[in-house]
Parts: C-alpha cells; structure tokens; sequence
C-alpha cells in the first residue's frame, strides 16, 4: 500500500463553478489548522468551510481550556461565523470575513496565521513549518464515497507542522511551540441530508513523537472492544479505520490495522477521554499508544451532528509523551444513546 503526495499548489485549490456550471450545494474545500498549550490545558480549532456553490463560507476560531466545555460558549474563545462571503484571497493569503488570515507563504510547506478579535480578548501569531510530506488522502467523513460520482475529482491532504509564535488570551501571553497536524479537502461532497451518514462515532488521532515515530489514524472502535455503540449500526466486516499512516524519519508508511480501545468516556461530552490504541505498519511493526484528554470542547464546525475536539497527551511504551488534537464526531443515533446511558443510575 502506497501513501501519495499532493504538490504544494493544491494548499491554493479554492475552485469555484463556472458560470455556465451548477455544482452540487454539499461541494466543499476546507482548511484547518490547530495548536495547543499543554501547560495551561489550552487548544485552538482554526478552520474555514468553503461553499463554492453559493459562494460563502463559515469558519473562525475556537480556543477552549480544559475539559469542561459542553456549551459551545462554555470555551474561552470562540469566533465562528455560519455564514461569510468568500473569503479575500491575495496571491497566496487567504483572508476571512472575521479577520483569520492565513499565508502561505511556501505551499506545502510554511503558512502564518493571523487572527486578532475585534474585542482584544485574544490574538494570536503563528508560523506552522512542516514535518512531513503533504500527504495524499481521500474521504474522511464516512459515506462521502458514495457522494463522489460525477468526475468532480476531489481531492484532500495531511501534514503535520511545528507551530511557533503567541497566543494572547484575556490578558495573558502564552508561548506556543508545538507539533500539530494540518488536513484540507477541495470539492469533497459532504452530504448533510438527515441519514445519509449511518455510521458510529469516528476519531482522529494525530500524534508527533519525533521525527522517528510521527503516527496519524481516523477510524471508529472496532466491536471486539464492545464500544459505546454497539448494537446501534451494522458495519459488517468494514475495517475500523478510514485513512492512517506512520512517519518513520524520511519513510512514510501505510497503516494496515488499527484497533482503538476507549476505556473512558466523557460524562456530557460523551468523547473518549482515556483510550489506547494499537496498529501494524505495511512491513509489520507494530505500534501501542495510551492516551488522556488534557482538555476538550464542543466545537461549532459541524452544526447537524456532534463535533468534539480535545488535546490529548499520548505516550509510547518508551514512556515518551506529546500533546496533539484528538477529535471526534457522530450524528444524533449514537448521541441520543449516549445520553440515555449517562442517565442510568451507577452501579452498587
């Protein structure tokens, strides 16, 4: 199994229907961007959803503090407009309605981001430099594959960066200097429709040891390790996970299996919150992580279903240890049981 690339040039793929085209209104292209402040428990959401056949977008900021933040209001900052024009591009800047700009001033391989709140509660300066290739990927949304049928050739990326520079927040200067993963995606078709995306709960785990070990999968809880959802979809012999690869200093590998175990879930976020996971690489090598959230957020990006971001602190069985993103999202199946089962009383 193979893991492509994508050149630098597809960081500026914002394409827009011709004026004699109709595009299907689910067509999206999107950036994201995170850091996180393992310190003071502190992550940031930096995404912008393009909608080419309107043409609008949403998007903005999201910086949340520990794990308590079940309310979108309930994090420390949050700047996220539904609906904005089409963002101001300028060679290779990308500026939105609410003042987040991202520069890319080497596509492929180095961006700034920008942001500054119109109220001076928070700011934020940011260089992100990659570490690894701009890797190729597919869909990552479950179902999306059955959406991608009219030559629409849409297109997605991963690269992991080291982000430096500030966050200023309510006050206080906090110093950022981190390894976090990048994704985008151009003309994927995300279908909204109620029940279009019969599946259980996925999550992405990022996770940046070294340049020796840099590990990425997205997948749901395989049902030997009796999941939360269990009994509420048929998966069939589907595989667990969607897209995953390792970084093994300039090697890049595909990962064939993955298995992840959450042993805890958040009380009202319903996320996991402690989990392990364990994997095999296309030359065999086997891989075993543990992991604990540090902090986690409802986050706004996804408005019909349940969207869940958090920094988790991973370790190796090396006892070696790094802070990523760890997200999650379902739709109203799995939340409504989730629900049910915080409501029942705890065993004797």
């Amino acid at each position: 199994m193979t893991v492509h690339t994508h050149p630098g040039s597809t960081d500026l793929l914002l394409p827009l229907p011709a004026e004699a085209e109709s595009w299907d209104p689910h067509t999206i292209h999107t950036h994201y961007f995170g850091f996180s402040v393992p310190e003071a428990a502190i992550g940031a959401f930096i995404y912008v959803r393009y909608m080419p056949a309107f043409p609008l977008t949403q998007g903005g900021v999201c910086v949340f503090q520990g794990t308590d933040n079940v309310e979108h209001a309930d994090i420390a900052f949050l700047d996220y407009e539904m609906t904005m024009p089409w963002p101001t591009v300028e060679g290779n800047s990308i500026t939105t309605d609410n003042g987040l700009a991202i520069d890319f001033t080497a596509p492929g391989k180095t961006a700034t981001l920008r942001y500054s709140a119109c109220d001076d509660r928070m700011s934020f300066d940011v260089v992100a430099e990659a570490v690894t290739p701009l890797l190729a990927r597919g869909h990552v949304m479950p179902g999306e594959e059955k959406h991608h049928h009219d030559g629409t050739q849409p297109g997605g990326s991963e690269q992991f960066m080291h982000m430096t520079g500030e966050l200023v927040l309510d006050g206080t200067t906090y110093p950022i200097d981190c390894h976090a993963p990048r994704d985008r995606s151009w003309r994927q078709v995300r279908v909204e429709k109620r029940g279009a995306v019969p599946s259980p709960p996925v999550g992405w785990s990022p996770m940046y040891f070294g340049p020796d070990l840099i590990f990425n999968q997205i997948s749901f809880e395989p049902l030997d390790t009796d999941p939360a959802w269990q009994g509420l979809y048929n998966v069939g012999d589907r595989p667990s996970h969607h897209f995953a690869w390792v970084q093994r200093g300039d090697e890049t590998r595909a990962i064939t299996s993955v298995r992840r175990n959450v042993l805890e879930y958040h009380p009202r976020l319903h996320m996991a919150v402690r989990q392990e996971i364990s994997a095999v690489d296309d030359k065999g090598e086997e891989y075993f992580f543990r992991g604990e959230a540090i902090a986690a957020a409802s986050i706004p990006a996804w408005p019909n279903c349940s969207f869940r971001d958090s920094v988790f602190r991973w370790e190796d069985p090396q006892g070696r240890v790094t802070h990523s993103t760890y997200q999650e999202i379902w739709f109203d199946t799995y939340h409504h049981a989730m629900m049910r089962r915080a409501a029942q009383p705890a065993p004797a």
